[in-house]
């Protein structure tokens, strides 16, 4: 198969990843009136959703290490598509939490393999712009969730965006089956990892270092992702509609190319100096913090939603920059099961956690309030990303 093909087909499924993870946060307004549902309970179905997904992300990871990886790429697609689907039948918040949680289980599945997958199929000083390519995913991806379920959702309900969204991803799961192949292991043969072969990933300085400030800015990011479109709603009176639009267009802009030239500073910085990835993650790190502060204190539209999105850009940078660490932090022969670790860790330490906990401060103080006490995670990680190049 092309490798151009492999891109592509991995690429559209991890745009269809994102579309039906964020279409949830674009219709919290009209969740919360039509379910009667509080700040906290809204919040409580992003952190279902991320608890599953890092609880089963060392389960697929395991299985990845042993099994077919397309056919696992493929079954996982199917999954949270018909997951996203039953979301749109919900009578209430217990049938909309189980399906959500159990989108976290495909795309747990689809995100612990793909990238490693992928990754195998390029040199290694093709890995961070490789990577950096399909990181463009998740800020299109996710601007294509907040605006195709606010627009949807505005004009034809909740319901029909949730299953709207759903339907192309079974189409790409069958091409999936049919043509991803593991020419990489086939060709290698190696033996299959014992368990105690993982012990050392947890004595890896760098890649728990990694780990630890990729989570710091998945807390933040996460919490972005679950309340800006709110924050647009409630702050400066916006419809859903235009939340949603505002937002994710903000998200797409400002993300893909905060992620497509992260991608070429990080590989320059890495030709330079072998603590290329690592400086380039502190230093966004740093430069994120007060533009975000800078976006909570506008009052009006035009000033917030520039200083956010010069946040967002910054944020995104690091995204191929931190997976191409993650790959030269690794053995191959585990390469599954630590990207699987570090989405535990990271969704652990980080969006398991943000959007309820922005929601509980939300309810006892403010929405600002919240997601202002949320950024001061970005110090921590700063520090890590520059401790993990020793």
């Amino acid at each position: 198969m092309k490798i151009k093909y492999l891109f592509g087909i991995l690429f559209g499924l991890n745009l269809l990843n994102y579309i039906d993870r964020q279409v949830l946060y674009s219709v919290f307004p009209l969740l919360q009136s039509d379910l009667e549902l509080s700040d906290w309970q809204l919040g409580a179905l992003a952190s279902a959703f991320m608890l599953v997904y890092m609880g089963y992300a060392p389960v697929v990871g395991y299985l990845a290490d042993r099994f077919s990886r397309p056919r696992l790429i493929a079954l996982s697609a199917l999954l949270w598509s018909g997951a996203t689907f039953a979301c749109g039948a919900a009578a209430g918040f217990v049938s909309l939490l189980v399906p959500r949680a159990l989108i976290g289980v495909g795309e747990g599945g689809f995100t612990t393999i793909a990238q490693p997958f992928l990754a195998e199929h390029y040199p290694q000083e093709k890995h961070a712009p490789v990577l950096a390519a399909f990181g463009l995913a998740l800020p299109i991806g996710s601007a294509l969730g907040y605006v195709l379920g606010g627009l949807v959702g505005q004009h034809w309900g909740w319901r029909v965006a949730f299953m709207a969204v759903a339907v192309p991803g079974v189409f790409l799961a069958i091409l999936a089956w049919a043509l991803l192949k593991d020419k990489a292991r086939e060709v290698q043969n190696a033996p299959r990892p014992a368990l105690r072969d993982y012990g050392p990933l947890f004595k890896n300085r760098p890649f728990l270092s990694v780990c630890f400030a990729q989570a710091m800015m998945t807390f933040v990011m996460g919490g972005l992702a679950a309340w800006m479109p709110m924050y647009l709603h409630r702050y400066l009176q916006m419809d859903v509609a235009q939340a949603g639009t505002y937002f994710g267009t903000l998200v797409i802009v400002c993300g893909a190319a905060g992620t497509y030239a992260g991608g070429k500073v990080a590989a320059r910085m890495l030709a330079r100096s072998a603590a290329g990835y690592y400086k380039l993650i502190a230093r966004c790190f740093l430069a994120a913090l007060p533009c975000c502060w800078a976006a909570l204190c506008m009052t009006n539209a035009m000033g917030m939603l520039v200083f956010m999105g010069a946040a967002l850009m910054l944020l995104f940078m690091p995204t191929g920059a931190i997976a191409a660490a993650l790959v030269a932090t690794t053995h191959e022969r585990i390469r599954s099961m630590a990207f699987a670790v570090n989405i535990f860790l990271i969704h652990l330490l980080g969006d398991a956690l943000s959007p309820t906990l922005i929601g509980w401060v939300s309810d006892a103080w403010s929405l600002k309030a919240a997601v202002f006490c949320a950024s001061l995670l970005l110090l921590p990680g700063a520090w890590a990303g520059r401790k993990a190049k020793s």
